[in-house]
């Protein structure tokens, strides 16, 4: 395969245990249907239950033409404007591959990881009801459904406790009082 941008043959990466087409000039990076969502989820484990959506905002996400070809199917790329980031995806329709040039699977992984930062109390309430639902109701595996809303749950423990520091000192009083045995 070659590089969309440039021309070059793309070699073969790893992001820990995901596998991904790099291109040793510009180091843009092709990721084959899913593997992007994968390539995230095992970059930072707190992220796996943010879904990666690039329709997230589908009246802002418009889909423009590209002057890039798929390195998979050679079909045409279109550009996708990737939520409230300066991040440009470029998409193949056809085969559902993307396109990130350098730097951008990094300026992703920031966003969802601010987003996960700045989420409320009351955020995480809903991302738990969500995640509970998607246990029983959920398009991924029992397992990952259940790892999901697990990492939701410490999430919010954790912003409870950061929106209410003398709840947190009152919690570690009990334990250091009453240790479990």
């Amino acid at each position: 395969m070659d590089c969309p941008s440039c021309s070059t043959e793309l070699e073969r990466k790893m992001i820990r245990e995901i596998e991904v087409d790099e291109c040793p000039d510009c180091k843009g990076i092709w990721f084959e249907d899913d593997e992007l969502r994968k390539a995230k989820d095992s970059t930072d484990s707190d992220l796996n239950w943010i879904d990666f959506e690039i329709w997230k905002h589908k009246d802002r996400a418009k889909a423009r033409s590209k002057d890039l070809q798929c390195p998979d199917c050679r079909k045409a790329l279109v550009a996708i404007d990737y939520s409230d980031t300066d991040v440009e995806i470029d998409y193949c329709p056809s085969c559902k591959g993307i396109w990130l040039d350098k730097g951008e699977f990094k300026s992703i992984i920031k966003a969802l990881t601010d987003e996960l930062l700045t989420k409320s109390f009351s955020d995480y309430v809903k991302a738990s009801i969500e995640e509970a639902k998607e246990i029983v109701a959920g398009p991924e595996p029992f397992l990952s459904e259940w790892k999901d809303f697990v990492t939701v749950c410490r999430m919010m423990q954790y912003r409870l406790f950061i929106e209410n520091p003398k709840l947190l000192e009152e919690a570690m009083i009990i334990q250091q009082t009453n240790p479990i045995k």
